[in-house]
């Protein structure tokens, strides 16, 4: 039977009247690479902060490795790494220095649990006397990680740590979260990033302050259910206004160069949109199938909550 790391029973949270977290239920399991896919102001950061003991949520609960994140803040303070998706370690500080003070916080030394961060040591080593401000972005969030884990955390909670950072940083990182996780560390992560989706064993894909799907990468993009194209022609700007007319429509959106259709009928003619295009003026018309990706699983529920809240 899987231990339950992360127990989020109805958390709701609002900003001045603006809801940032809308009811939101899930278990994570300990071990997990768990991922929070979604874009700004999905409600990432704000259930983080409450996980994290940083925030009191409005209403609902959550426990962190049976910890209450209201109650037992301090055990769970213990046990957790956090790193948010902000730098904000010491600009003043080295690199060594920085590492210092955090393993001081926590009573412990940078040696005792070096094993955890040293393959990520090895590439900061040539810039341990620079001050923490002078580093790459790259650079910056490998010692955040370090610093994150220096206290060998049974959790590590991480907010966008790939943003901003370079494609080569980003594959880098995210290899280094795969070991982590081996290590015996639960690591829940959060990304406006949807191709990292798929490097997650489950994710949450979170829209407006509520989760439309929670599953394996695998299993949201086999649920997609429905022959999914890609069209396009010489007249971009109204082709979605005019796609989203034909009849049991399901979902149209921009993706690229593109525009993906979906139809609610499973014996859906694909040849009817190129017909339809043509009688409405358009000329060179392409319109093939194509496999769905989690970004097209993510912009069809998006379309379906909009559908549901506007009903």
């Amino acid at each position: 039977m899987k231990q339950i790391a992360v127990d989020i029973r109805d958390i709701r949270k609002s900003y001045t009247g603006i809801k940032a977290l809308q009811g939101i239920n899930i278990q994570i399991n300990s071990g997990e690479l768990f991922g929070f896919i979604g874009p700004d102001g999905a409600g990432k950061t704000s259930l983080f902060h409450i996980l994290t003991s940083l925030v009191i949520p409005d209403s609902g609960s959550a426990t962190v490795a049976g910890y209450d994140t209201i109650h037992d803040y301090r055990e769970i303070r213990k046990i957790v790494g956090y790193m948010p998706g902000k730098f904000s370690l010491y600009q003043d500080l080295t690199v060594d220095e920085n590492l210092k003070f955090f393993a001081g916080i926590f009573r412990t030394t940078i040696h005792e649990h070096f094993e955890l961060y040293k393959d990520i040591f090895a590439q900061l080593e040539p810039f341990r006397k620079r001050k923490a401000g002078q580093l790459s972005g790259g650079m910056k969030q490998k010692l955040a990680l370090s610093c994150a884990l220096v206290h060998k955390p049974q959790l590590l909670f991480l907010d966008e740590p790939t943003t901003g950072v370079d494609a080569v940083s980003r594959t880098e990182f995210w290899e280094i979260l795969q070991r982590i996780k081996y290590m015996g560390i639960t690591v829940i992560v959060s990304t406006p990033y949807m191709d990292e989706a798929a490097l997650c064993d489950r994710v949450a894909l979170m829209n407006k302050g509520s989760i439309m799907a929670v599953n394996s990468p695998e299993n949201i993009v086999r649920s997609f259910g429905k022959n999914l194209y890609a069209i396009k022609s010489e007249q971009m700007f109204p082709l979605p206004g005019l796609l989203a007319t034909i009849e049991h429509t399901k979902a149209v959106y921009r993706s690229g160069e593109y525009i993906h259709y979906l139809n609610e009928k499973d014996d859906f003619d694909p040849v009817l949109i190129e017909i339809y295009l043509r009688a409405c003026g358009h000329g060179m018309i392409q319109v093939h199938q194509i496999a769905p990706s989690i970004e097209d699983c993510f912009m069809v529920l998006m379309q379906q909550s909009k559908a549901q809240k506007a009903a």
